[in-house]
């Protein structure tokens, strides 16, 4: 049974016609009613999931403006339409049931810098560190600081008033906002500023929504400024949401940005921004205290605030240990060490100091150690600490603790810390006081819990485990909720400190009083028919406009639960995503994720295709179809027995007939497998994983593609095919054959296998086969200096000379080198979906491999991603032993002093290693190990910074695949390898990256390792 188009939640019909209208009113962007981009967007990064009825991207400010107009028509006044940019928001900010309007898309470009006058114009889809990237040049930064900051977008961050650490220093988005383009409901495109009386009195006049608004605004705040005086904190994190505290800055100017920034979208869609920005700080310094105790470190920070320094961020043993277990800990461990007699940290204060003199802030910093050294030995103080100088090294700690956010998703177990009371504030000299009665309250419910947050501003993030799909664990929202509203009201504060209000605006009422009215008086003027984000911040005063209820919003957990356990644990790898959009890092150099970046839709990210995943579960579940059971039937069933089913389908398929399994796979075949996702989604998402379980499911009634059988079938077929290497070449060479197979096979090309022989150039190397009988002859003062060469079928048979050369490399430095024999690993059948034929490789692989690992003999491999294999898919499913294949560099870096024996007689060069994505990912360790083997031999090595090359072992060879290939390699490689300043320099690991290279630009980038060769048969 197939979940057909009547069995999902169709667009309405009004939504329908207000799209049609949108495609005959000149509007130029994307219209998405589609079932697969709806999903995909319905949840973000809290507990909510809520359907909307499509999805627009807007191409302009004219696209704006044509969109606000006729949803201003009478016809259309119960659309709906609800602003997103990066979709980070953990209050359920940017979801809807009407029509999400995303402009992170196309609208992301930055218009104009002005470095001399220190600003800058952007559009709303621009992310902040895309912007500081491209103001870093000109020594300026848009100060605001974001633990979202490589995804969240400017529009975002004035939606909701963004700030993060340092905001003592530098304030909110609001305090740096000069300017505003906003689009109004009607259609007005209005830009706001500063505006002294007389200005304010002539817009005033106006007889349109523009006048209206700073008619009833300003009313507002003449009328009632005592009582906003007396309702509105003073806290350095100023209420967010119609901000009338500010309506008026210190000059006495009227600026209605001050009730823009933090509206959610509520009033008016921002097109534009013009920006302050600010000098970056020539020099910065971190000190890092470690505590015995979490509450002892947030009672300090009150004392470490005298001190003067920039910000004091605060983490707990939990985030801490997360962070310890997560790739981002490679780049901080040393900041940390864990000295013998210690207590175990439970808890750290980050102390950061900026300035523009360098003398003066080692002198603040020498200051603080010399108070630190002598307060070490009492109670409640930190037991020691660390001081780290200059941006490069400060900023890897920041990028943990920014990392903190997502880390703390990944607790095991079925109860997740969640966002839903995370960003309370409260004047700093309450902080503590009040953290300890809101722990108590999370313990009395017996509530684990993680903590981080900015002491310095008296913001503190919490997040309590709850299971969601627990109905009686999810009534603990409105129990928690409620509690912690009442201790921020005893102690001062605001139960929204940071992340905006979304569907926490149910409190509102309660924090403004009688003002609330008021507010409402000025949504009701901008928004007449409640038509912008409703349920947001406060409703105007019309019949059935009501906020939000934080218990009446469906949540991804209720929809989760209608999963059966079995189906929910076979694809765990996609349940557990939080929505924090750690995969639409924006920066082209990073290795996350290549299919998003290239494409820039959300359903080919690793959240998109977790939350696809979970919907077709659901619906699958719901028709009674056990989805384990479909697994099964492809693995041990028979292929005859279920092909007239298939063709049948396959037929339906062709003839257009809908089925939400064929969007599903769509999302999924757009995945790389590069595994980046595993490494650096901080839940550690695995879509290589649910993808392949998924494409097993979806063939049990579908025929797969020919491609498939090809790439899955490769390695069995390569070693017969090898033996007449002219005859698969020509073959692949001809233009007819090409275009056969680019039409009907779904492949454009395929390397050629290489002429020579390796079994000849291991006889010309005097080197064997690994067998038992060859282990045994191992003399024993060979034994420590011998290794195993595990084989893979693309460098065994497309690039024969580089195995040769490895071996060559490794008995010139005094090593005795054996090879596997060659055995399939499988890992382009667990791509495709092929799970039982890949299983049955693995095994086959495991039980070859257990038989060299008890000789003791080290292994290694030469590709990193069919090597990292053994660790990963080998083991993921926990029925195989874990077999120790090292990378190359891994085993190396173990035996520099013998490789050091050679340096001497070596030329000194310095190279830039291209690094293949799950290399420097799931082993990103190793990449340091290449930098000390280079080092040893003399050379230097550095880590050039790309993305993802694009080809992924077959990926960039599949006809549908191409064109995305391409656009992945020209993101970050072309520019890299075109550099007339890297010739000669380039160094690649990854058989794929290589392979892309010479197929795209004609260039042979060597491995690593035949560098080093090169220049040991160089005479000096």
């Amino acid at each position: 049974m197939i979940p057909r188009i009547a069995e999902i939640d169709n667009t309405q019909k009004h939504y329908l016609e207000f799209i049609e209208a949108l495609k005959n009113s000149g509007f130029d962007g994307e219209l998405n009613p589609d079932y697969a981009n709806r999903v995909v967007l319905s949840t973000d990064n809290s507990i909510y999931q809520v359907l909307p009825q499509g999805v627009v991207y807007p191409k302009s400010v004219e696209d704006l403006v044509v969109l606000a107009g006729l949803a201003a028509e009478p016809r259309f006044n119960g659309i709906v339409l609800s602003a997103r940019g990066g979709g980070t928001g953990t209050n359920g900010q940017s979801l809807s049931d009407g029509l999400i309007v995303d402009v992170s898309r196309h609208m992301n470009q930055i218009l104009e810098i002005n470095a001399e006058e220190r600003w800058v114009r952007v559009q709303g889809g621009v992310v902040k560190d895309q912007l500081n990237l491209a103001l870093k040049p000109y020594g300026l930064f848009f100060a605001p600081e974001l633990s979202t900051s490589n995804r969240a977008t400017i529009g975002g961050m004035i939606n909701t008033d963004a700030s993060g650490q340092g905001s003592c220093m530098y304030g909110k988005t609001r305090d740096h906002v000069l300017e505003l383009k906003s689009v109004f409901l009607d259609g007005t495109l209005w830009r706001s500023g500063p505006l002294d009386d007389e200005a304010l009195e002539q817009v005033k006049q106006r007889d349109d929504r523009v006048g209206d608004v700073h008619r009833v605004v300003d009313e507002v705040f003449t009328e009632n400024s005592e009582l906003i005086d007396a309702k509105f904190p003073k806290l350095n994190r100023c209420l967010t949401g119609y901000d009338l505290a500010h309506i008026r800055d210190e000059e006495g100017r009227f600026n209605l940005n001050s009730v823009l920034c933090g509206a959610e979208g509520s009033l008016a869609f921002i097109a534009e921004a013009k920006l302050n920005v600010l000098p970056i700080p020539k020099y910065s310094a971190l000190v890092n205290l470690k505590y015995a105790g979490f509450q002892a470190s947030l009672e300090d920070a009150a004392d470490l605030m005298t001190w003067g320094p920039t910000s004091i961020e605060t983490v707990d043993s939990k985030v801490l240990n997360l962070a310890m277990n997560d790739i981002i800990w490679e780049s901080v461990r040393d900041y940390f060490p864990q000295q013998e007699g210690e207590p175990a940290i439970q808890g750290i204060n980050l102390v950061e100091y900026t300035g523009d003199d360098e003398a003066s802030l080692r002198q603040k910093i020498d200051k603080l150690t010399a108070y630190l050294d002598t307060v070490s030995d009492q109670p409640g103080k930190a037991f020691g600490y660390s001081v780290v100088f200059g941006s490069v090294e400060v900023n890897k700690i920041w990028a943990m603790r920014k990392k903190s956010v997502g880390l703390l998703g990944n607790a095991k177990g079925e109860q997740r810390p969640i966002p839903f009371v995370e960003d309370t504030a409260v004047p700093p000299e309450n902080l503590a006081a009040y953290i300890k009665e809101f722990r108590e309250l999370l313990d009395s419910h017996n509530l684990a819990y993680g903590m981080f947050g900015h002491v310095d501003a008296g913001v503190l993030h919490v997040r309590p485990a709850i299971d969601m799909k627990n109905e009686v664990e999810e009534g603990l929202i409105r129990i928690i909720s409620d509690g912690v509203v009442a201790l921020t009201q005893k102690y001062n504060g605001l139960i929204w400190g940071e992340h905006g209000k979304g569907v926490r605006s149910e409190y509102a009422p309660a924090f403004f009083g009688e003002l609330y009215p008021q507010l409402q008086r000025i949504k009701g003027t901008f928004d007449p028919a409640n038509q912008l984000n409703p349920g947001k911040i406060c409703t105007p005063m019309i019949d059935g406009a009501e906020l939000l209820k934080i218990d009446e919003v469906p949540t991804r957990g209720q929809f989760d639960r209608q999963i059966p356990a079995a189906a929910r644990d076979e694809y765990t790898q996609a349940m557990f995503c939080n929505g924090n959009g750690g995969c639409y890092n924006f920066d082209p150099n990073d290795a996350m994720c290549p299919s998003w970046k290239a494409t820039r839709e959300r359903k080919h990210s690793p959240k998109g295709r977790a939350s696809l995943v979970r919907e077709w579960l659901r619906l699958m579940s719901l028709q009674g179809v056990d989805i384990v059971a479909e697994g099964r039937k492809v693995r041990y069933g028979s292929f005859l027995g279920s092909l007239p089913e298939r063709m049948k389908n396959s037929w339906r398929k062709k003839q257009g007939q809908y089925d939400f399994n064929h969007e599903v796979h769509e999302a999924m075949m757009g995945c790389l497998a590069c595994k980046s996702c595993v490494a650096q989604c901080p839940i550690k998402v695995n879509v290589p994983d649910f993808r392949s379980r998924f494409l097993e499911a979806y063939y049990s009634r579908y025929l797969r593609p020919m491609k498939d059988y090809m790439v899955g079938g490769l390695e069995y077929m390569i070693p017969y095919l090898a033996r007449f290497p002219a005859i698969y070449n020509g073959t692949m060479n001809n233009s007819v054959i090409r275009s056969v197979f680019k039409r009907w096979v779904g492949m454009i090309d395929s390397p050629p296998i290489c002429t020579n022989s390796l079994k000849q150039g291991m006889d010309e190397r005097n080197v064997q086969f690994a067998s038992a009988e060859a282990l045994s002859a191992i003399a024993p003062d060979q034994r420590d200096r011998s290794v195993i060469i595990v084989q893979d079928a693309f460098t065994s048979y497309f690039e024969t000379q580089l195995v040769l050369d490895v071996i060559e490399f490794l008995q010139r430095t005094g090593f005795n080198v054996l090879i596997a024999p060659f055995k399939p690993n499988g890992k382009p059948l667990h791509v495709h979906g092929f799970k039982g034929a890949f299983n049955k490789a693995a095994d086959a692989n495991t039980r070859m491999l257990q038989e060299f690992t008890s000789s003791g003999i080290p292994m290694i491999g030469i590709d990193p991603s069919m090597t990292l294999t053994y660790r990963q898919e080998y083991v993921d499913d926990g029925t195989r032993l874990k077999i120790e294949v090292q990378l190359l560099q891994e085993w190396l870096v173990k035996h520099c002093d013998q490789l050091n024996l050679k340096a001497a007689d070596l030329p000194q060069n310095s190279y830039k290693l291209l690094a293949h994505c799950s290399e420097k990912t799931s082993a990103a360790a190793s990449m340091a190990d290449w930098k000390q083997v280079y080092q040893a031999l003399g050379q230097t090595l550095e880590l050039q910074a790309t993305g993802c090359c694009g080809m992924a072992g077959t990926y960039g060879h599949e006809t549908e695949n191409f064109d995305t290939s391409r656009k992945i390699y020209d993101l970050s490689w072309a520019e890299v390898v075109a550099d007339p300043a890297n010739e000669d320099k380039l160094v690649a690991s990854g058989y794929s990256c290589r392979s892309q290279v010479k197929r795209l630009d004609e260039k042979q980038i060597p491995h690593p390792a035949q560098v080093l060769l090169s220049l040991l048969k160089t005479p000096v």
